[in-house]
C-alpha cells in the first residue's frame, strides 16, 4: 500500500510538519506499507501553483505522486478557521475525483481547540468533493499541546502520542484491508484467466 504525506505548511518548520513526520515515521516499518516522497507544497513554485501552470516539472511530479498513492496524510495549520491557503491552491490542481477510492489522514494544528471544527466544516467537504470517502479520524494538535523543548525544537505530550498512535493503528487496519483485497482480486483474476484453458483441456479429454 503507497502512503504519501502531504503537507500545507507555509513554513519549513511547523507544528503541523512536525504531527505528519511523526505519523509518517511510525508506519513506515509496518509490512505492506511503501512511503512516497512527500509533497510539501511550499517548496513549489508559487507562479505555477498560482496560475495552474502543469508544465512545471515538480509540479506534475507532485500530482502524479498523489495520484499513485492508495492514502493520503494531509497535514494542515488551521487560519481563521480554516487550512492553509496554499492546500486549497494544491487541491484545486487535482482532478474532480483526484482523491477517489483513497483513504484519507487529515493533521492539523491551531492555536486552541475551538480551531478543531474547521477539519470538519472546511476541510472534510473539499476532500469529499474530491472523491474521498473513506477519511479517518483526525489528528488536532493545540500550541500547547506540541511544545517546544529549550533548545526551540518541538516535542509531544502523551496525549498527541495517543493520538498518533490511534492514527497509526487506523492506517495499519487499512493496510491488511488492502492487502486482503489485493489478495482476493489475483486470485479471483487467476481463476478467470485459467478458466478457457482448463475448459479446453477438458474438452480434449473427452
Amino acid at each position: 500500500m503507497k502512503i504519501i504525506g502531504l503537507s500545507g505548511s507555509p513554513t519549513p518548520i511547523s507544528r503541523s510538519n512536525w504531527l505528519l513526520q511523526q505519523l509518517l515515521a511510525g508506519i513506515e516499518s509496518i509490512e505492506g506499507v511503501e512511503v512516497l516522497a512527500p509533497v510539501r507544497i511550499r517548496e513549489l513554485s508559487a507562479q505555477h501553483l498560482l496560475h495552474a501552470d502543469l508544465s512545471d516539472k515538480a509540479l506534475t511530479e507532485a500530482l502524479a505522486r498523489v495520484a499513485e498513492a492508495d492514502l493520503v496524510v494531509i497535514s494542515t495549520p488551521i487560519y481563521k478557521a480554516a487550512y492553509s491557503g496554499l492546500l486549497k491552491v494544491f487541491l484545486d490542481l487535482l482532478p474532480q475525483d483526484g482523491l477517489h477510492g483513497k483513504a484519507i489522514v487529515a493533521l492539523a494544528t491551531g492555536g486552541s481547540q475551538a480551531h478543531f471544527l474547521a477539519v470538519d466544516y472546511a476541510l472534510k467537504p473539499v476532500l469529499s468533493a474530491l472523491g474521498a470517502r473513506d477519511t479517518l479520524d483526525a489528528v488536532y494538535a493545540t500550541d500547547a499541546q506540541v511544545p517546544k523543548d529549550p533548545a526551540g525544537a518541538y516535542t509531544s505530550t502523551p496525549e498527541i502520542d495517543d493520538r498518533l498512535a490511534r492514527a497509526a493503528q487506523h492506517i495499519r487496519a487499512r493496510v491488511t484491508q488492502h492487502q486482503a483485497q489485493h489478495a482476493a482480486h489475483t486470485h479471483l483474476s487467476t481463476i478467470k484467466s485459467g478458466t478457457p484453458a482448463r475448459a479446453e483441456a477438458l474438452h480434449q479429454a473427452a
